[in-house]
């Protein structure tokens, strides 16, 4: 099967996760890992960018999958399908904080599984849409942009940036001390921000230009991070590196 549709599970009764395993991969995805707690979810999500995330909401250990949930929102958008036996509104309020894409009551069938996690995966298909922009996301300025984080307004100098990278419908701003993941898509922040030293490089990044370590034939190089330069956009960025 092209394209599988990669899926990391993070659930510690090791019977209901092999369960889970067995069935999606009978369905044709691809599950890439099977991780028991919220610390392994954390570095595992973020390392391999799982499609999506299936996220038992009570988690042993020292930390929930609430928690991890929210700790891998600030800098991934990665569809989350929660596992949860806990029906209490609290439970319930608390991870519908973190914007989850769907919800599986244990105990589940075969069916609740299939059409859950066959429905978020139909939406990861359907991709975000050309105009696809949260304008109350952030606000561009002459030298500065404010971002949403955290529920307020965070003002960030355009100095400050390294690069921006899409992830799906969200844009992840990466500065040297802090990431910030905001609801618009890249080619929207590319619209909005025309400051002449912010330039797309691929698809997927739009870079600093006066933040470069190394320019090579194909990829790039800001703080250590190797960031790919498509052919396409190799002539313009060499052309605007003397305007640095």
């Amino acid at each position: 099967m092209k394209n599988q549709t990669r899926i990391l599970i993070v659930e510690d009764d090791m019977i209901i996760a092999a369960n889970i395993s067995l069935q999606l991969a009978n369905l044709g995805y691809e599950v890439i890992g099977i991780v028991t707690r919220g610390e392994e979810a954390i570095l595992h999500a973020t390392t391999n960018m799982p499609d999506i995330l299936i996220l038992d909401v009570n988690l042993k250990g020292t930390i929930s999958g609430i928690e991890a949930a929210t700790e891998i929102r600030k800098t991934h958008n990665i569809p989350i399908i929660y596992l949860t036996a806990n029906s209490d509104e609290s439970t319930f309020a608390k991870a519908k904080a973190t914007h989850p894409h769907a919800f599986i009551s244990k105990p589940f069938n075969k069916l609740d599984l299939q059409r859950t996690v066959a429905l978020v995966a139909e939406q990861l298909k359907e991709g975000p849409t050309e105009s696809t922009g949260n304008s109350e996301s952030f606000e561009v300025l002459e030298d500065r942009i404010f971002v949403r984080h955290n529920g307020k307004m965070v003002k960030l100098m355009l100095e400050e940036i390294l690069y921006i990278e899409a992830d799906r419908n969200y844009s992840n701003i990466i500065t040297p001390n802090a990431n910030y993941l905001i609801s618009t898509t890249l080619k929207h922040v590319e619209t909005e921000l025309t400051n002449p030293k912010f330039i797309r490089v691929h698809r997927s990044y739009m870079v600093n230009i006066s933040k470069l370590d190394v320019v090579a034939d194909s990829h790039l190089e800001i703080n250590r991070k190797v960031i790919p330069m498509s052919k396409t956009f190799k002539e313009y960025v060499l052309k605007h590196l003397h305007t640095i």
